[in-house]
């Protein structure tokens, strides 16, 4: 029998509902009067003061299980290069900065001379500053030009709210240069009215990949003046571009340098980000050009402290009895309250929108116990808001007006924030990068800053807020992208023969792996090859073949059945796990049963629901089955193998349960009839031998358990390895697999083709099982729990499991690890 663990692309990323009764940890001081915000020039209490005064109360400093002190570090300025325009220089100084640091002068001299460059400093370093001055510089140059159109610049932001941010700063940085300077926001948020405005007029433009990749190039004619004339393209935030996301966006830059090449422009990229790995080498590979690196810090940086924070066992059991810890969710509100109390400007970091105004809606709740004026200065901010709100959110974050906010990611990349004294991180957010991009939000005035992770109930949270070394004595991961990925560069392919016919000079453009994809795109009638090249066939646009941040295909539609309103969407991929028949399905604070999943509609797949109020949750259960295709690699682990290449993973989702929604207790099994999925994909997989399972003491019983407790916790600890996420990955154990003849692990990308993060698996994969291993060996519990070997994603419903075994085999397996593979 195989053991399942799937990606999100294939199972519910949200898992089942899990509701623990939240009361506040310690009695509030209701005799204190809220502190207000210091105003200028008032001392702020430093980070270690807010940190104590937190720990107050019965049990609380027991939960700081670590806190690390990251001094002050003073700044290194220079002067700016003498290529930059005296006018961008006294608009810098107007706006309060006499002179650059020093990485900011290095970085624009690059610009400067045409080579392409990123700026990989620390958060709040400047280096928005560093890629202005000599892009505002090209525009002044241009606008003296006879059409005032000489020379443009294109900035892309993973994110509107960041573009719309950045657009305002540009904005107040210009202000004295006039109309020579024009930006714009280009977005799905712009008015259609305003849009036709930008393309004619605008020399500064604000988007993002997907309006790149939709909008923009398949109408580059319209586009055409901007594009003759552009000078820098800016990358910001370039370390969010990694996985499937990354290769895609990396796919469209090669379209974009294409096009540009067309119209005789040959722009210098600009990328930025706070927090990468060999930053160099990934954008590198995400623009396709060489790319120099500015990595050496010189900005002045305030005191740091960091701490982990563990939330304490609770009286409940969850599966098979296991422990159960307090929720993130209630912990983080706790802290967040008492530090709006405290008068300390706090944004909570959330990993999803319901837990974002879960928090937010627990705060105010607690907040009115204190003072009734303090529930109004406290929001959530997530993805899904209208523009208006958002933009309005953003304004009274920054002007003091909200002292505490629970947001989504919407809100980690680069909005000005400044004044922060103190930022939660409920959960680890899946990278380090993340997390220091997160941490870093708090004290960019250059003042101190506290920043408190809030461990959920989960293998790699628990890992580590015991291990911190794993936190602060590693750089960030590397990046990873495939932009060879066949899945990813076919659709792409299909879009650049859309935008002009591609020629076999384009090919080399778009990688080593292009040119064997044509007769394929050619034989599915998708391109056909004429003397001017290959053209794309169809009448529907091509651009519409991929969604650069999805899985493609098309959503499903959430109906509810009495009045036909459209509740929402969910992803094709993960319909069969969060609306089949009989699942609960969650909106805007309502729960709704599904009555009826038709995947055949010929208008598209429906889901029917009905408003209900059941006393459970559901979690789907599936079966599946993993095929070995090919084998790329292969090394000796001992007398076991550790293997990478492609494989086939067949998924069935079989069945439901229904849990109590505070015990986890079953209540029933439901089964269902739901066709096969298959997914081809890139993995990871290891094997052990008789011998090994004898040396593990690990008997046929314990095998299954064995193996399956060490897929679920590899799984959890992955994040810490590669940029992905637990709901990015899958996996399967199986104690005789019919391609190896052996027991045997696989993890693989849940995402077609792969995504590059099984790879990584593969070259760390003694670091990375060696810390599986630790993992499962430190936990408190007995038998397993959710912060070791417990999945919240299991189609077996965690079953078999064996936790004392798995050590066993693991140790047994690192026993042959050569120190190669690291």
């Amino acid at each position: 029998m195989a053991f399942n663990h799937l990606p999100a692309a294939m199972h519910d990323a949200l898992g089942p509902l899990s509701v623990t009764p939240v009361t506040h940890s310690v009695p509030m001081a209701k005799n204190l009067r809220p502190n207000r915000p210091p105003e200028s020039g008032e001392t702020r209490p430093s980070p270690g003061v807010v940190l104590d005064r937190l720990a107050v109360g019965a049990g609380r400093a027991a939960r700081i299980t670590h806190t690390e002190h990251l001094p002050p570090r003073p700044g290194r300025h220079a002067s700016w290069p003498d290529r930059i325009r005296s006018e961008v220089i006294n608009a810098i100084q107007q706006a309060g900065i006499d002179r650059p640091w020093e990485h900011q002068a290095v970085a624009a001299e690059h610009a400067l001379d045409g080579e392409s460059v990123v700026i990989s400093t620390g958060t709040a370093s400047g280096k928005s500053l560093a890629y202005l001055a000599p892009a505002l510089t090209a525009l002044l140059d241009g606008s003296e030009a006879p059409n005032g159109r000489g020379a443009t610049t294109l900035y892309l932001a993973p994110t509107k709210a960041l573009a719309a941010d950045q657009c305002r700063a540009v904005k107040e940085l210009t202000a004295p240069l006039g109309h020579r300077i024009r930006p714009a926001v280009y977005d799905g948020d712009t008015p259609f009215e305003e849009r036709e405005w930008v393309r004619q007029y605008a020399t500064y433009v604000l988007t993002n990949p997907d309006m790149l990749h939709r909008g923009i190039l398949p109408s580059h004619p319209r586009w055409s003046s901007f594009l003759k004339a552009l000078r820098y393209v800016v990358i910001d935030e370039c370390h969010t571009y990694r996985g499937v996301f990354g290769s895609h966006v990396a796919q469209v830059l090669r379209r974009l340098r294409r096009i540009c090449g067309r119209y005789g422009a040959e722009p210098v990229f600009l990328l930025a980000s706070a927090t990468a790995a060999e930053p160099a080498v990934a954008a590198t590979r995400l623009t396709g050009l060489p790319v120099q690196e500015v990595s050496e810090d010189t900005s002045p940086r305030g005191e740091l402290v960091f701490a982990l924070w563990e939330p304490p066992l609770t009286e409940l059991q969850g599966e098979k009895g296991a422990p159960v810890r307090r929720t993130a969710t209630a912990e983080t509100a706790d802290l967040l309250t008492d530090l709006t109390v405290q008068g300390i400007r706090t944004v909570a970091f959330v990993r999803s929108r319901r837990g974002a105004e879960l928090i937010s809606l627990i705060t105010k709740e607690r907040l009115a116990e204190v003072d009734r004026s303090l529930p109004q200065r406290v929001a959530a901010y997530r993805g899904g808001y209208l523009p208006e709100e958002r933009r309005a959110l953003e304004r009274a974050l920054h002007s003091g007006e909200l002292l505490g906010l629970a947001a989504t990611t919407a809100l980690e990349l680069g909005v000005d924030v400044s004044g922060l004294d103190a930022v939660i991180i409920s959960g680890y957010p899946g990278t380090r990068a993340s997390l220091w991009q997160q941490a870093g939000r708090a004290g960019r005035s250059g003042e101190g800053a506290l920043a408190v992770l809030v461990a959920r109930d989960d293998p790699l949270d628990t890992y580590l807020v015991h291990h911190p070394e794993a936190l602060f004595q590693r750089p960030v991961e590397s990046t990873v992208l495939d932009p060879d990925n066949p899945y990813v560069l076919t659709p792409h392919l299909c879009a650049a023969a859309a935008e002009l016919p591609l020629t076999e000079d384009d090919l080399r453009l778009f990688g080593p792996a292009a040119a064997d994809l044509m007769p394929q795109l050619e034989a599915a009638r998708l391109l056909r090859r004429r003397p001017t090249g290959w053209h794309w066939t169809r009448r529907e646009r091509a651009a519409d073949l991929t969604d650069i941040r999805g899985e493609g295909g098309r959503p499903v539609q959430i109906v509810e059945a009495a009045t036909g309103r459209l509740l929402g969407t969910v992803d094709e991929s993960a319909a069969h796990t969060t609306v089949h028949e009989g699942a609960v399905h969650l909106h805007q604070g309502r729960s709704y049963l599904v009555r009826e999943l038709d995947l055949a509609d010929p208008h598209g797949a429906v889901a029917l629901v009905e408003e209900a109020n059941p006393p459970y949750s559901t979690t789907a259960r599936d079966t599946t089955a993993i095929t070995v295709l090919t084998t790329d690699t292969e090394i000796p682990w001992g007398d076991g193998r550790l293997c990478f290449g492609s494989v086939e993973v067949t998924n069935q989702v079989v069945s439901f349960l229904r849990r109590k929604l505070i015990t986890g207790e079953v209540l029933g099994e439901t089964k269902l009839d739901l066709p096969a999925r298959t997914l081809r994909t890139r993995a990871v997989w290891w094997t052990v031998t008789e011998d090994q399972l004898d040396a593990a003491r690990v008997n046929p019983e314990q095998l299954g358990g064995a193996l399956h407790a060490a897929e679920h916790a590899s799984i959890g600890m992955l994040p810490l390895f590669a940029t992905c996420d637990r709901w990015d990955i899958g996996g399967v154990s199986v104690p005789l697999h019919p391609d190896t003849l052996l027991p045997t692990v696989f993890v693989y990308d849940g995402h077609p083709g792969g995504a590059g993060f099984a790879e990584r698996a593969f070259h760390t994969a003694r670091g990375w099982l060696a810390a599986t291993r630790e993992a499962i060996a430190a936990c408190e519990c007995e038998a397993g729990c959710p912060s070791c070997i417990q999945s919240p994603k299991c189609g077996n419903g965690n079953e078999p499991l064996h936790k004392r075994a798995a050590v066993r085999l693991l140790t047994e397996l690192l026993k042959g690890a050569p120190l190669a593979s690291e």
